[in-house]
């Protein structure tokens, strides 16, 4: 599915949900989190977490900060950047 902005911009729904998961993931790694340590610390499932990270999941702002605060950083650290042009 592609969502249109209102530059006309289209941005494709799974390469952010998958950019976002590969962010969480490389954050998570990198403080030497697993999956349920993470997902403990952000109190979500342990099942949700990997769902996330693979892209297939499409995270609420609420989770997004949970993640955020369990991995120390603002919550803007964690999402994708994109084109505005």
């Amino acid at each position: 599915m592609l969502l249109i902005e209102a530059t006309g911009v289209e941005l494709d729904h799974r390469s952010l949900q998958h950019s976002f998961g590969d962010t969480l993931r490389r954050l998570r790694v990198s403080q030497g989190l697993s999956q349920e340590a993470l997902a403990y610390l952000a109190g979500v499932h342990r099942t949700y977490v990997g769902s996330v990270e693979r892209g297939e999941r499409n995270p609420s702002l609420v989770n997004i900060a949970r993640f955020a605060r369990a991995l120390g950083v603002q919550p803007s650290e964690l999402m994708p950047t994109f084109p505005l042009d």
